[in-house]
Parts: C-alpha cells; sequence; structure tokens
C-alpha cells in the first residue's frame, strides 16, 4: 500500500454558506459554497457541490484519469451549483459515482442536477458531460460501503431535507454535518449519532447565538444552527477537533478570527474551516483489522 493509500485526509475547498461572497474582506477564510474532500484508502470522496467544487475540478485536471464519489447533503443552491462547472466532469475517461437522497417532492439527485442545466438557466445540459456518471439513491439511516469504507448516513433538521455524513475508515472518523438546525429544548439525536466520538466534526455553525435569537431579524426556522450549539454538540459527542462550517456571507475574516477565537476558549479543539485547510485523521487500526470488503449497491 502507497503512502497516499495508508492516509486519511480531509481538505476544504469551499467553506461558505448561502451564497459566494468573494472579495477583500473574505480572503483568508474564502468566500466559495460548500466542498469538502476526503481521501481514505485510496478512495476520494467528495461532499457537496458549491462553487469550491469548480476549484477542486480544476485542482484534478492534472491527476487524470480520475475516480470519485459525490455525496450531496441537498440540492439547494449553494450545495449544487458548482456541478455544471466541473471541468472532470466533461472529460471522457473519467468515472465519478453520484450520491443524494430522493427529496420530498419525490424527485432524484440525478434528475434535480439535471434541471439546473436546462434552459433558459444553462447553455448545454447534463448530458454533454462525457464523464462516466453513475447515480445513487441514498436512504438516510441505511449505510454506504465503499471497499472498507463505511459512509453512515442521517437525516438533518433542514427545510427541504437534508442529509449528514459519516465517513468511517479503519479507526477513523471524519463527520461532515451541515445545513442542520438545532432544536431548541435538546440535542438532536441524528447529529450526535453521526458525530460520536468523531476524530473531525464539520458543522453547521452560519450564525451567533445573538444573531440567531436578534429580536430585529431572527434566524430561527432558516435550517441553520451557531458555533455555541456547535461546541456543546462536540462536547456531549467526545469529538477530538470541530471544524466551524459553511460561514455566513456577511461574515468577514475579522468576524470570523473572533468566533474562532471564542469558540477555542470554549472548545480547545475547536477551528475555523477556511479554504485550501487539510486535516489528517489520526490512523492506528492494523490493515488486517479493517472492515472487510463491501460494494454499495444502488
Amino acid at each position: 500500500m502507497s503512502r497516499i493509500d495508508n492516509q486519511f485526509t480531509v481538505q476544504f475547498w469551499g467553506v461558505r454558506g448561502s451564497i459566494p461572497s468573494p472579495g477583500l474582506h473574505t480572503v483568508r477564510y474564502g468566500g466559495n459554497t460548500p466542498c469538502v474532500e476526503m481521501q481514505a484508502g485510496g478512495k476520494r470522496l467528495i461532499f457537496d457541490g458549491g462553487t469550491g467544487l469548480h476549484v477542486l475540478g480544476q485542482s484534478l485536471l492534472r491527476q487524470m484519469p480520475i475516480e470519485a464519489h459525490i455525496f450531496f447533503t441537498h440540492s439547494h443552491w449553494d450545495h449544487v451549483q458548482g456541478f455544471p462547472f466541473f471541468t472532470p466532469g466533461f472529460v471522457r475517461g473519467n468515472d465519478f459515482h453520484i450520491y443524494g437522497a430522493i427529496a420530498p417532492d419525490g424527485s432524484t439527485v440525478e434528475q434535480r442536477l439535471n434541471d439546473q442545466m436546462l434552459h433558459p438557466n444553462f447553455p448545454v445540459p447534463l448530458q454533454i458531460m462525457q464523464a462516466n456518471l453513475d447515480f445513487y439513491n441514498v436512504k438516510p439511516g441505511e449505510p454506504i460501503k465503499i471497499n472498507d469504507i463505511i459512509v453512515e448516513t442521517a437525516p438533518l433538521n433542514h427545510p427541504g431535507e437534508a442529509v449528514g455524513y459519516r465517513v468511517n475508515w479503519r479507526d477513523g472518523a471524519a463527520v461532515y454535518i451541515t445545513d442542520t438546525e438545532h432544536f431548541p429544548d435538546r440535542l438532536d439525536e441524528n447529529v450526535m449519532w453521526l458525530a460520536r466520538n468523531a476524530d473531525i466534526l464539520i458543522y453547521d455553525s452560519t450564525y451567533t447565538d445573538d444573531e440567531y435569537h436578534s429580536p430585529k431579524s431572527p434566524k430561527i426556522g432558516w435550517g441553520h444552527s451557531t458555533w455555541q450549539e456547535a461546541v456543546k454538540i462536540a462536547k456531549a459527542a467526545n469529538v477530538k477537533t470541530l471544524v466551524i462550517f459553511h460561514h455566513d456571507p456577511a461574515h468577514d475574516d475579522e468576524f470570523l478570527d473572533r468566533v474562532g477565537s471564542e469558540a477555542a476558549v470554549q472548545f480547545p479543539g475547536a477551528i475555523m474551516a477556511r479554504e485550501g485547510m487539510v486535516l489528517q485523521v489520526p490512523i492506528s487500526m492494523p490493515l488486517s483489522e479493517s472492515i472487510p470488503v463491501s460494494e454499495f449497491s444502488a
């Protein structure tokens, strides 16, 4: 096994929520919408297709042919708007396995990605992509197995629904939970289950508590959480590293600096998501003890 095949890494290509926010005041954290890449056991897993997916795609052009598994939490604009600009998807010989839950209106992830590329909203259809695209319907609560990687899934509390993902490889775990709103009277059982004892928890921390409960413009019911709630989850779930993610487009670098400082005081394992940041998931389990091979079936 090569050195890369024996690593579990997490790289951030888009960390902003709601709308891309480029500019002088978002340089250090980044303005692209959600896209997170994980590599484990030689497999590439991509979570969400915001504008960060375009940036990832450009970096992959030097590594083709590419095989990757792309997981969508849901299909709100900021999580799919980079997919039509994912250059490797237009190149024959690349192979992408695309996962997403069926939406409340009954549409599949394939239908929704197709629809955003139809006239009059986009110049070319999904079918012009020359890469091999295989689509799978995720059933929240059921695991997905990719060789010896197990991806656990659970429904999140978000308007129009969303899915959270936990990637388990050997004895490491990285969790991607974005676009979820906490409950006022309890910790979300689905979030807690996904986050349990995780090495890395990436969590939707769009707002501060003050913004969420603002008398003038409350964010209750908007489908997002706060960094203070992220800290509660991280402590209760025995998380090692908490990554504060899905930054509000109105939060500039200085604002996020302050959030990072306050969060680190409350939870020393808290860090702020930044574009380009790479984290290592510690792996110690011998290969002979890894999970048996089994493939996902649609």
